[in-house]
């Protein structure tokens, strides 16, 4: 594909779901959210203009977006893109998903990327494991993959395979925290904004890991604790220190812009809080410059 491989090169072109293809309706919403684990039941309508607003400011970045469609197999969570796929340099690879309500959405998006002309590289099968928000690109060759209950062993060997041994793939084992039933990714305690730049959440990063970014001359902004579970540290960079954030994290803000980030924040009560998926999940970026 076209392109960088990285977090934060400019987005130029990128695939969402609409909530209108995700929640389809209240009544839909109803009917899921408890199974899905949201912390409390969405509104479909303010869902629906929460989401406009955060396309039109997607839209002022001159990205060009595709819109995935709906399908009977799918729920809730779809609306969270990031994780059904993965992109590499020949195209996009197809993830299998822990979450049993979400195993129908690689094959979706799959089929949708067909018709944007995205190529598709290949597909993780059996018992192997691999959800986007666990892969972080950090340049062309390297890839750093979260070890989660989401991404497993069999997973990791399937994408090395996919790829390739001229990437080298960094496995990141991270720790059980609440368990396999919570929505817990690399991307959860990791936000690259710039290629020396990157915000993180220490305190569950594993120390191996957190030396290799040091190492490589990254500067850490640490997300406050308190800011956390508001997912403060799940930023959305969309080109190299500018940066698209949950509104409610005024500490992270501020310490992103003293980094010299410029930051625009957006409300998602029920897009985003309500269901655990920040400006990361909600997106695909398909092409970085």
């Amino acid at each position: 594909m076209n392109g960088r491989m990285s977090e934060v090169g400019q987005i130029k072109h990128m695939a969402l779901r609409r909530p209108k293809e995700a929640f389809i309706s209240q009544e839909n919403v109803d009917a899921q959210w408890r199974v899905l684990n949201y912390t409390e039941r969405p509104s479909y309508s303010r869902a629906v203009m929460e989401y406009d607003r955060f396309v039109t400011l997607l839209r002022g970045f001159d990205i060009e977006i595709d819109f995935l469609p709906a399908d009977e197999n799918l729920s809730l969570d779809s609306l969270y893109v990031r994780d059904a796929t993965i992109v590499t340099h020949q195209g996009v690879i197809l993830c299998n998903m822990s979450k049993t309500e979400r195993v129908h959405e690689p094959a979706v998006a799959g089929a949708a990327f067909a018709e944007f002309g995205v190529p598709v590289l290949g597909t993780i099968h059996g018992r192997g494991r691999l959800e986007g928000g666990d892969l972080v690109w950090f340049d062309d060759e390297t890839l750093a993959v979260g070890r989660t209950y989401r991404t497993n062993d069999e997973g990791v060997r399937q994408l090395q395979s996919l790829i390739g041994t001229k990437i080298r793939v960094i496995t990141v084992p991270l720790p059980h925290y609440r368990g396999p039933g919570d929505v817990f990714h690399l991307m959860s305690i990791l936000s690259p904004i710039d290629h020396d730049l990157a915000l993180v959440y220490s305190p569950l990063m594993p120390i191996p890991f957190r030396e290799w970014l040091i190492n490589r001359g990254i500067q850490l902004i640490e997300v406050p604790e308190n800011e956390f579970e508001t997912m403060g540290c799940n930023v959305l960079t969309v080109a190299p220190r500018q940066c698209i954030m949950l509104k409610g994290n005024p500490q992270t803000k501020t310490l992103l812009e003293q980094a010299g980030v410029h930051v625009w924040e957006f409300s998602g009560l029920e897009i985003s809080v309500k269901g655990q998926g920040g400006p990361t999940c909600l997106t695909r970026p398909l092409v970085r410059e």
